[in-house]
C-alpha cells in the first residue's frame, strides 16, 4: 500500500484530541486548510512539511528517527520495531525508544506497519513502524552522520568502481582475510563483509600508522572529509613503513575518494568504529554546562546601566539624524562615511552606532524618505514623550519581532555577487552595511525567542538559594540549543553571539546573566518587566550643573527633551551618563540659526540649571547673538525676472501660486522654492508664458507631501506563533470528519493522478520516485497538446522541476514529459535484464 494512504487511514482513526495535538505541533498542516484526511496525509508527507517538523525535534528524537530510517525500507515495506531500533542505539532502553517512536507517530513522522515477512511469530505482538516516504530526501545522504554503503559508492562513483576490483585483489594477495572478486559489485560486497564487525575492523587497524586512529576520529560525526589529492593512487603492494594514515586507509578502501579533494567513510566502517551501533552517544537528558556565577546586585546594576545608556544614545541618535539626515548608497544601506560621522556624533565605535541605528530603524524611530534617499526622523514621534520604561519596551518589542539581525552589520558577506559593491575591508572583503538588505534574516524572531527561552531554562536549572545568578555564554546556550533542536544548530550558531550582544544592550542580560526583566520578557510577561523597571530604573534628570569654564555637567541620565535642547546650544563630550556639554561660539550660533535668540537661550539655561548662569557664559551668548544675522543665507529653487514690476507684485499675491512660496527680493526679481521646470508649469497654468533659462538635471523626483503610513507608530510584539488558533483547529476538524467517507473512497483508487489535488500530486510523485529507486516500469496516462490521452509504459529515470525523464523500451528512446500532462500513473512491474 502507498505510504500516504497508510498514513491517511491512521490519521482518520485518531481521536480529536490526538489531531489537535498534531495541528498544534505542525501548524503548516492546516495552513491553508485541507479538505480530507487523504490531503492531510499528503501534506504531512511533503518534503517541506517534514523538514519543518524535523527542525522542532530534539536530539534523542532525531537519533531514533534516523536509526529507524536506516533499518527500514519504505520501498519494499520492510518495517522495524522498537526492539530492533534499540539494538542499534548504544545506551538506550526499550521503554525509551518505544516512547520516542510513539511521540514521532503522534507527529505523523512515522506510522504503524505490518511486520516483515521474515519476522518470527512472536514479533507480531510488537509494534512495527515505517517513516514517511520523504524522510530520505530530508535527512540527506548521511543519516546519523554515516556514509553510504560500498555497493552504493560503486554504483555512484565510477572512478572507485574502476579501482575497487584491483584494490580487493591487492588486499587478498597481501594476506588480508578478504575474498577476491571479479566485478565491482562483488568487490564492494567483499569490502563490506571484511569491515562488517568492530572486531574485524580492530584487527585491520592493528597494523595502521600511529595517527590513523586520530584521523578516523574526525569522521565520528560526519562521513565526508577534505583530503588533498584524494584520488592519488595508493596500494598495499610495496607499501613502506613510513606510509601516512591517509594513504594507508585509501589503499585498503577504508576511505573512498569522491573527487580530487574529498573522501567518504563507508557505512560499514563507520558502524564498526561506533562499536556496531548507529548511535553511540544517546542520552535522554540535555548536557549541563559548567557555568560561572555573578551576584544579583551586579546583574541588576549592569542591566539597568545598559538600559539607561541605550535610551540615552537612542535619544542622541535621533537628534543627530534630525539635524543631518543619513544618506544612503545606491546599493542600499548607509555607507561607511555616514556611519563614521554618526559614530563621532554619538562618541561610540562604528559597530555600536550601526546596531543603535538598526534598533531605531526597526522600531520606526527613523524611516527612509523616498524623496531625499535619506534616513530621517518621522515628523510625529511618540517615543520621545514616553516614560523611560515604555521607551525601553518599545525598543524590545520591535527587536523581538524584527526580521533583521543588527549584529550582522560589519560582518563579511559570503558569496558576494557582482554588481554594486558594499563597503569593503582593507583585505578587500565585502561586509554588511547598516540598514542594507544583507542584514535581513527571516528566522531571526524564532531564533531570538528560542535563545531567550534557553537562557531562562538554564537560569532556572542553575538557580542557587543564595541569590547568585549563572553567567551564560554563547557556548553554553549553543550546547543546549544543539540538543533541543539539532536541525537548527547552524542557524543558532550564526546568530547566537549577535543576539546575546543585542540582548545585553537592551538590558535583558546583565553581567553575563539573564536579568529579571529578561526573564519576564522570556516568559511573555512584559507588564512584569515594566513594573520592575519602574521600581529600579532611576528617573531621568531635568537639570544640569553650569560651570564657569563654559561647560554644563549632566549629573545623571537626562530626559530626552532636555538632552535634545541642550545639544542645540552645546556640544557633547565624553561617554556615559555624566556627559559634559561645552558651549562655544559655533554651538550658540547653531541655536540662533534654529530660530532662538539670546533671551530664549538664557531662559532655558536658568530653568534647567541647578546653579546660576556663569557670567562668562552669559557674555558669550549675548555677544554671539549681537553679531549674528547681519548676513542671511536662504534656499531658492529658481528666480523669476521681469521688467514689469506691477506684474510681479500681482504674481506674488496670486493664491494659485502659493505652492511656489514666492518671495520678492528686488523690484524686478522673485525667487521660488520650486525648481525651474515646476515653476514654469505653475506659471503657464496661470496663463503666463515664461521662458526657462536655467538648465535642469535629467533626474526627476516625485515629491511626497504626506508622511509614511505608520511612521513612528508603537510596535506591538507578539511571540512567533507555534500553534494555530483553537477556532481554526475546530473548523478543520469539522471539515475532516464531514468528509471522512469521501476520504475513504478516494483511498481505494489503484492509480495516482498527478495533475489533480494535493493528495493526488503527492501520490503520483511517490509512485514515480519509488519506480526510479526500484527500477520499475510504470504505466502513465499522458495527454498531448491536442487533448488526446494515451497509455504509455515507460521507465522513469529522474524527476525534478515539474518534469520527468523517461525511457521508452518500445521505441528505445528517452524523452522528457511535463508532469502536468500526466493524468494518472501506476507501477507496471520490475525490470528484468
Amino acid at each position: 500500500m502507498s505510504l500516504i494512504r497508510a498514513l491517511s487511514k491512521e490519521l482518520e482513526a485518531r481521536s480529536d484530541a490526538s489531531l489537535r495535538a498534531l495541528f498544534a505541533a505542525r501548524p503548516d498542516l492546516i495552513s491553508p486548510g485541507v479538505p480530507d484526511f487523504a490531503a492531510l496525509a499528503a501534506r504531512a508527507s511533503a518534503r517541506v512539511s517534514v523538514q519543518r517538523a524535523l527542525e522542532r525535534l530534539n536530539r534523542p528524537q532525531m537519533q531514533v528517527l534516523e536509526t529507524l530510517h536506516l533499518c527500514t525500507n519504505t520501498d519494499t515495506g520492510h518495517s522495524a520495531s522498537a526492539a530492533g531500533v534499540k539494538k542499534l542505539i548504544a545506551g538506550s532502553s526499550l521503554a525509551a525508544v518505544e516512547r520516542i517512536l510513539l511521540s514521532l507517530q503522534e507527529l505523523a513522522l512515522v506510522h504503524r506497519a505490518e511486520p516483515p515477512h521474515t519476522a518470527s511469530p512472536s514479533a507480531h505482538r510488537q509494534r512495527f513502524y515505517l517513516p514517511v516516504g520523504s524522510l530520505k530526501d530530508v535527512v540527506g545522504i548521511y543519516p546519523a552522520g554515516l556514509g553510504r554503503s560500498y555497493t552504493e559508492l560503486v554504483r555512484l562513483q565510477p572512478a572507485f568502481a574502476q579501482r575497487v576490483v584491483q584494490l580487493v585483489g591487492e588486499l587478498h594477495r597481501s594476506g588480508a582475510a578478504i575474498q577476491p572478486a571479479t566485478t565491482p559489485m562483488e568487490a564492494a560486497l567483499a569490502l563490506q563483509h571484511w569491515t562488517s564487525s568492530p572486531e574485524a575492523l580492530r584487527a585491520i587497524l592493528a597494523t595502521a600508522p600511529d595517527r590513523t586512529t586520530a584521523l578516523l576520529a574526525r569522521f565520528s560525526n560526519w562521513a565526508m572529509g577534505a583530503v588533498p589529492q584524494a584520488q592519488r593512487k595508493a596500494s598495499v603492494i610495496g607499501e613502506g613503513h613510513d606510509v601516512g594514515p591517509v594513504d594507508w586507509l585509501l589503499a585498503r578502501g577504508l576511505l573512498v575518494p569522491l573527487d580530487a579533494a574529498h573522501v567518504e567513510l563507508p557505512h560499514s566502517v563507520g558502524i564498526s568504529l561506533r562499536g556496531g551501533a548507529v548511535i553511540d552517544n544517546f542520552s535522554l537528558t540535555p548536557p549541563r554546562p559548567t557555568l560561572g556565577t555573578t551576584t544579583a546586585s551586579l546583574r541588576r546594576n549592569a542591566a539597568l546601566g545598559a538600559i539607561a545608556e541605550t535610551l540615552r544614545l537612542t535619544g542622541e541618535l535621533l537628534h543627530a539624524v534630525r539635524e543631518q539626515p543619513l544618506g544612503t548608497l545606491r546599493s542600499g544601506g548607509v555607507g561607511i562615511r555616514e556611519m563614521r560621522r554618526l559614530a563621532d556624533a554619538l562618541r561610540v565605535d562604528q559597530h555600536a552606532a550601526a546596531v543603535l541605528l538598526e534598533f531605531c530603524a526597526l522600531s520606526g524611530l527613523v524611516r527612509l524618505d523616498v524623496d531625499s534617499s535619506c534616513w530621517v526622523q518621522p515628523p510625529e514621534l511618540e517615543w520621545l514623550g514616553l516614560p523611560r520604561q515604555e521607551q525601553w519596551l518599545w525598543l524590545v518589542n520591535a527587536w523581538l519581532a524584527s526580521e533583521r539581525a543588527p549584529s550582522l552589520v560589519g560582518q563579511p558577506i559570503n558569496g558576494q555577487p557582482g554588481g554594486q559593491p558594499n563597503h569593503r575591508t582593507a583585505a578587500g572583503t565585502a561586509v554588511v552595511n547598516a540598514l542594507s538588505a544583507e542584514a535581513q534574516r527571516s528566522d531571526a524572531p524564532v531564533v531570538r525567542k528560542r535563545i531567550l527561552e534557553i537562557l531562562r531554562e538554564l537560569t532556572l536549572e542553575a538557580e542557587a538559594p543564595d541569590g547568585t545568578a549563572p553567567v551564560l555564554d554563547a557556548n553554553a546556550v549553543l550546547q543546549r540549543a544543539e540538543w533541543q533542536q539539532p536541525r537548527m544548530a547552524r542557524r543558532f550558531s550564526s546568530l547566537i553571539r549577535g543576539v546575546l550582544a543585542e540582548a545585553e544592550m537592551l538590558g535583558l542580560i546583565g553581567s553575563g546573566a539573564l536579568s529579571q526583566v529578561g526573564a519576564a520578557i522570556a516568559a511573555d510577561a512584559p507588564d512584569e518587566a515594566m513594573d520592575i523597571l519602574g521600581e529600579h530604573l532611576p528617573a531621568a534628570l531635568n537639570h544640569v550643573l553650569l560651570q564657569a569654564d563654559l561647560t554644563a555637567v549632566a549629573p545623571g541620565y537626562l530626559s530626552p527633551e532636555l538632552s535634545q535642547q541642550l545639544q542645540r546650544v552645546a556640544d557633547a563630550e565624553g561617554q556615559g551618563p555624566a556627559t559634559i556639554y561645552r558651549f562655544s561660539v559655533q554651538s550658540i550660533r547653531r541655536a540662533l540659526d534654529a530660530g532662538q535668540d539670546a533671551a530664549t537661550i538664557l531662559d532655558f539655561l536658568r530653568r534647567h540649571s541647578a546653579t546660576a548662569v556663569p557670567q562668562p557664559l552669559e557674555y558669550l551668548i549675548e555677544d554671539t547673538a549681537q553679531r549674528h544675522g547681519k548676513l542671511r543665507v536662504g534656499a531658492a529653487g529658481c528666480f523669476i525676472q521681469s521688467d514689469d514690476e506691477a506684474a510681479l507684485i500681482e504674481l506674488a499675491g496670486e493664491a494659485a501660486a502659493a505652492s511656489l512660496n514666492l518671495v520678492r527680493i528686488a523690484p524686478t526679481v522673485l525667487i521660488s522654492h520650486a525648481p525651474p521646470r515646476q515653476t514654469a508649469l505653475v506659471l503657464r497654468g496661470l496663463g503666463l508664458s515664461p521662458a526657462v533659462e536655467e538648465p535642469e538635471s535629467a533626474v526627476v523626483r516625485l515629491n511626497r507631501t504626506a508622511p509614511v503610513a505608520g511612521a513612528g507608530a508603537r510596535p506591538v510584539y507578539s511571540a512567533p506563533r507555534t500553534a494555530p488558533p483553537d477556532a481554526d483547529i475546530a473548523a478543520q476538524l469539522a471539515v475532516l470528519r464531514n468528509h471522512a467517507a469521501a476520504a475513504g473512497s478516494n483511498g481505494h483508487r489503484s492509480g495516482a493522478a498527478v495533475n489533480g489535488s494535493e493528495e493526488a500530486t503527492q501520490l503520483g510523485l511517490e509512485t514515480l520516485r519509488k519506480a526510479i529507486r526500484l527500477k520499475q516500469r510504470v504505466t502513465m496516462n499522458v495527454v498531448d497538446s491536442l487533448g488526446n490521452a494515451r497509455l504509455e509504459t515507460v521507465v522513469p529515470v529522474s524527476v525534478s522541476g515539474g518534469r520527468v525523464r523517461v525511457f521508452d523500451p518500445a521505441k528505445d528512446t528517452e524523452r522528457v514529459l511535463s508532469i502536468h500532462r500526466i493524468i494518472d500513473i501506476e507501477a507496471a512491474g520490475e525490470i528484468h535484464p
